[in-house]
């Protein structure tokens, strides 16, 4: 079973790509989703190929962090996955439908172990963080993720944010522009383990880019991160782990080379 992120590990957006080098070298890439008319995130065209080849090979899961609207606007190549996990793992889509058992236990270890949602809301819409804190949003009223503005977001606050989320059972991680807080019980790797009991997988072959990844990474048979994003800036390794060679869109299509690499052999 091959369980992936999507964004900054398959898939980029345009200012994500990291191509240091000149247009005319610049690889062949296909537009994987299109947001209000507009392309806005890409994979290349040698990574579309590598992707069909692997999802015939093996049972491929996308695992994203993205709400079940937000990961029905990407366009994989190949059938549609019988399986996915989005909402950081709140939910399980089989054949594109949310699995409602699965939701039902998700939910229940977050309100009988955690803080409110409401109260994370509460924290983060203070007049005082208005200057980092651009927009507030849900995810499936489960978590809460923020865009943010970077430069002007004090280290001293997301450090007292892990804190206080700490405190009260959630996670925080920032990706790019958007902060994540999450409840503990939310987590990708206990759906990629789901979904893994379900097939009887009996390997599992990770990849990631974000601190929401690192437990799934840590419970795969075979793990891969790009040599970029929260991962590589805190230097995580493990003697499973892979790490790429390159950076941005071409570290997506590498990572997809590699494990199709693994599949077959």
């Amino acid at each position: 079973m091959l369980a992936s992120d999507l964004d900054r590990t398959l898939i980029y957006s345009a200012n994500a790509l990291f191509l240091n080098t000149e247009d005319a070298l610049a690889p062949a890439m296909v537009v994987a989703e299109v947001y209000e008319g507009k392309p806005l995130s890409f994979m290349t065209r040698a990574a579309e190929a590598l992707l069909v080849s692997a999802a015939e090979a093996s049972v491929f899961v996308p695992v994203t962090t993205r709400t079940v609207a937000q990961y029905r606007r990407i366009q994989l190549p190949g059938p549609t996955p019988e399986y996915a996990v989005t909402t950081n793992g709140g939910v399980i889509l089989h054949h594109g439908e949310p699995d409602a058992d699965w939701q039902a236990s998700v939910r229940g270890l977050v309100t009988s172990g955690c803080a409110p949602l409401a109260e994370i809301e509460a924290y983060l819409g203070r007049p005082e963080f208005h200057e980092w804190i651009l927009k507030l949003r849900s995810a499936e009223d489960l978590f809460a993720y923020a865009i943010v503005d970077r430069d002007a977001l004090p280290g001293e606050f997301l450090l007292a944010l892990e804190d206080w989320c700490d405190a009260r059972g959630w996670t925080v991680s920032l990706q790019g522009r958007k902060l994540y807080c999450v409840p503990t019980p939310v987590t990708k790797q206990q759906a990629v383990a789901e979904v893994a009991r379900r097939i009887s997988a009996d390997r599992i072959i990770a990849a990631g880019d974000s601190l929401l990844d690192r437990p799934m990474l840590e419970c795969a048979d075979v793990a891969f991160r790009p040599a970029h994003g929260e991962l590589d800036d805190a230097g995580y390794f493990e003697p499973h782990l892979q790490v790429t060679e390159a950076r941005g869109i071409l570290a997506g299509e590498e990572i997809v080379r590699r494990m199709l690499g693994l599949v077959r052999g």
